[in-house]
């Protein structure tokens, strides 16, 4: 276990001969043991011991030391003020945070200041609004055995559950909400988290099956469920995010109160995109530098104005559509805000102006918001009426626009009741008063009318006391430590009255009061303590109160991340002539397709078509490097996206299936830590390929058998070839450099060959970027070679070779091509095992895994 956790052994040897404090972090780190406990100390969070030590190498802050009776213990400590830019810091570092606050204030107790955990700070639990990107939803993920699996973001309210039905999904599902943290009970799987993910074990009280009813009852009634697995994936889930609000061990709970849904769903129900998917088609992240600041495809049709928009759009991009009714209805709302441009550029100016409404009422519900919240709050809900005129315009022919309309309440009861109360232009902290408006509340208005009248009794009373003592320069001030004054300069002492009572000594004067001076400002001392306590007071009634109305807002603001979302898809279509697509089709059939991100940073991008209808589904793609092969099978894979998730496509026309699934094997690369070679890597994705795809699958296949000898890869793509084409069915591109796959794909029915062309120019080869039918005629490698800078003497000799091995008379080259080809220790041993094989019972896919063992065997 890591030293910096749990209670420290030198403070818990010693436990009963601590004093007070001391003891109470020793309790708070044997409580939270698996967190580094930030421990308030007046205006600092301090950590002793080894979590100091730890602290301080990791923030890179001074280690100092805090001595006790029982000794000194190292000790680090960081400011309040400037804490959660530490804390990301630490989590950084992989630590979770429990942060332990004084609950009371000191002048109030003349013993220990009480302390307790307020918060637990991990990946998934985020809630403070600087740690967490506007545009990205932050997930904690459960999952137990037997494969149920629940999704919350603790800073929203998003709250999903499925179960599955194998590892494997599990991992799709994560990475489809790249989860920050995963919580897991005693018996479930850690394998399916990545790298950039928490794993964090929980009790395993909290996933037992009534328990976690019982959880799960308390947020939502009797709620449908298919599955007890799911159950307790939502309770143990909602027992965490209660853990890390500070819920305390001694029976009390923190409820969550703005948690007011659960969106039970069937990955079915949508387009899957699994891991390999979304990083080679590049949905979130380049894996290239294109040029372009936004070169991930989220990016590139990301105009949203709001933080909820842009969650929103990132959410339909994980979970495209697999229903051509709700894809329609969508389309149809594009649509619309394409042709009403006015409405929609009003509508996109007004959301500039919307708060993250989501964030803001789970603040306000936690207990976390602020007066400026409260203000965001009131200013975000002005918009809505203007939001519904531009909807009351556009909405004609689309149901989604209606709807959304009709969700769009600007709570008026809410509205009046914030500006009722609170300032235009509030103060930070609500402990400091001069929050509340005059006139909301007479207790407070009189407080005030108090502390007014007795400041400006003081601000008349130095002309007063210069007059009747006749002191010229007498001065009334005031300062912190000694509260108001009147000075007198040393010349000047002989004047002082009788009733003049010495205060403090300075250098070259006195400063003294009076009886009624002391009384003014023990009146006015009065009224601020009782003002500011009266407005904290009724902010957080008023905060309680807001707090009532959270499912209306939560409504309002989805209603504004959809249409948000959808103005961002019409505005993107208008910009760059997207058309709409017909979904539903049998086939494919695209007219002048383009690629969506790298048409942007090419200034003459050569659009293509796609021709794959249901009964010849499969293209064989030929052509040189750098003549648009990868470019064209990603596009068509992401026009497929974009239609489904109810976005146009940059097309003249199409005409799309509903693809129930992307399969990629495109690019290579070793995993290292996983201790497998490229070409292993490249035979798993093919693997996973061959076994799960399906007729309505869409399968992009890039330079498959490239890892491996130049016979291996053919066989490899041959085999797998067929198997797609005989028994899948699947849509499939298949780009390759194996020039016999062309002969395959001209014996096969359901399959057609297409090549990009080239041509050999007096500088090299130029590439057209022009997709036609039948297979390439050469792969112009050696004139690649010689644009990509390879010397001079290295390209001739290329050359030289490679007319060697396409003359038809044995050359010296030509047999030292062949001599070392056939240079092979083993090659005895893998003819002998493939001569006992029988092909006519074995399957493409069994082929596939021998050829795949017998290379691993070679390397």
């Amino acid at each position: 276990m890591d030293e910096a956790l749990g209670p420290p052994p030198e403070m818990a040897e010693k436990a009963d001969d601590l004093t007070p404090m001391l003891s109470q972090y020793l309790e708070l780190c044997e409580r939270y043991d698996d967190a580094l406990v930030l421990f308030q100390v007046g205006d600092f969070y301090e950590t002793f011991c080894a979590a100091a030590e730890t602290t301080a190498r990791i923030l890179e802050i001074t280690l100092t030391q805090r001595e006790d009776s029982t000794g000194t213990y190292p000790m680090a400590g960081i400011p309040i003020d400037n804490a959660e830019s530490y804390i990301e810091t630490l989590l950084d570092a992989g630590y979770r945070v429990a942060v332990a606050d004084q609950v009371e204030a000191p002048e109030e107790t003349s013993g220990l200041v009480d302390r307790a955990v307020t918060r637990v700070v991990t990946p998934g639990t985020l809630t403070e609004t600087e740690l967490l990107a506007d545009g990205d939803n932050n997930f904690v993920a459960c999952l137990t055995d037997g494969y149920g699996l629940a999704v919350l973001d603790v800073s929203t309210g998003d709250f999903y559950a499925t179960r599955l039905d194998r590892i494997d999904a599990v991992a799709d599902e994560l990475e489809r909400f790249d989860a920050a943290e995963a919580v897991v009970g005693p018996d479930a799987p850690t394998e399916p988290f990545g790298s950039n993910c928490m794993v964090t074990p929980y009790e395993r009280s909290a996933f037992e099956l009534e328990t976690a009813r019982k959880k799960v009852r308390s947020y939502f009634g009797e709620i449908s469920l298919a599955s007890d697995a799911e159950v307790r994936a939502c309770g143990a889930l909602l027992a965490y995010a209660e853990y890390a609000r500070g819920a305390r061990t001694d029976g009390e709970t923190t409820r969550l109160s703005y948690l007011n849904h659960l969106t039970r769903y069937d990955p079915r129900e949508y387009m899957l995109l699994d891991a390999v998917a979304t990083r080679s088609l590049e949905i979130f992240e380049p894996r290239h530098v294109h040029g372009l600041e936004g070169a991930a495809l989220s990016e590139t049709i990301d105009r949203t104005a709001s933080a909820l928009g842009g969650r929103e759009l990132r959410d339909r991009l994980r979970r495209p559509l697999l229903d051509p009714d709700r894809i329609d209805a969508r389309l149809d709302a594009v649509e619309a805000l394409l042709a009403r441009v006015g409405e929609r550029e009003r509508a996109s100016e007004l959301l500039a102006d919307v708060y993250d409404l989501e964030r803001l009422v789970a603040g306000i519900s936690r207990g976390r918001a602020d007066a400026r919240d409260l203000r965001a709050l009131e200013s975000t809900l002005s918009v809505v009426p203007d939001l519904r005129a531009c909807l009351d315009e556009a909405a004609t022919g689309s149901d989604v626009l209606t709807e959304i309309a009709d969700d769009l309440d600007d709570c008026p009861d809410v509205r009046e009741l914030i500006d009722a109360a609170i300032v235009e232009s509030p103060p930070a902290e609500i402990t400091e008063g001069g929050l509340v408006r005059e006139g909301y509340d007479e207790t407070l208005d009189s407080l005030r009318t108090t502390e007014r009248e007795g400041k400006a009794w003081i601000e008349d009373l130095e002309a007063e006391e210069r007059e009747r003592t006749g002191i010229d320069s007498l001065k009334v001030g005031h300062n912190s430590v000694h509260g108001y004054y009147i000075e007198v300069t040393d010349p000047n002492l002989d004047a002082v009255p009788g009733d003049y009572h010495r205060r403090q000594t300075l250098k070259n004067a006195e400063r003294f009061y009076t009886p009624e001076l002391k009384e003014r400002e023990d009146e006015i001392i009065r009224a601020e303590g009782r003002a500011d306590e009266r407005e904290y007071e009724l902010f957080t009634e008023l905060r309680s109160r807001v707090a009532e109305a959270t499912e209306r807002i939560q409504r309002t603001a989805s209603a504004i991340a959809r249409l948000d979302a959808l103005c961002s898809l019409a505005s993107v279509a208008a910009e760059y002539d997207y058309c709409r697509p017909a979904v539903g089709a049998d086939g494919i059939d695209i007219e002048g397709g383009r690629h969506p991100v790298v048409e942007r940073t090419e200034s003459a991008f050569v659009p293509n078509p796609v021709d794959l209808p249901r009964d010849r589904p499969m293209a064989v793609v030929t052509g040189p490097n750098m003549s648009g092969k990868s470019t064209y099978m990603r596009q068509v894979a992401l026009i497929c996206v974009l239609a489904q998730l109810g976005s146009f496509v940059p097309a003249e026309r199409a005409e799309l299936p509903v693809v129930d699934r992307v399969f990629t094997r495109v690019g290579a690369s070793d995993d290292i830590a996983g201790g497998r070679s490229t070409f292993m890597v490249e035979m798993t994705e093919l693997a996973d390929i061959l076994a799960e795809a399906g007729e309505d699958s869409l399968v992009v296949l890039d330079e498959v058998g490239r890892g491996t000898s130049t016979r291996d890869g053919y066989a490899i793509a041959q085999a797998a070839t067929e198997h797609l084409h005989d028994e899948i069915g699947a849509y499939t591109l298949f780009a390759t450099h194996h020039h016999e796959l062309t002969d395959v794909a001209e014996r096969l029915p359901r399959a057609r060959n297409y090549h990009f062309s080239a041509a050999r120019t007096a500088d090299g080869v130029e590439f057209e970027h022009d997709l036609r039918e039948g297979p390439a005629e050469a792969s112009y490698g050696v004139e690649v070679a010689e644009m990509a800078g390879v010397p001079a003497e290295v390209v001739d000799r290329a050359g030289q070779l490679l007319a060697a091995v396409d003359s038809p008379t044995p050359t010296d080259a030509e047999a030292t091509i062949s001599e070392t080809a056939s240079t092979d220790g083993g090659r005895e041993a893998i003819l002998a095992e493939l001569d006992s094989v029988d092909l006519a019972e074995t399957t493409p896919l069994e082929a596939l895994n021998l050829l795949s063992r017998l290379k691993s065997e070679r390397e």
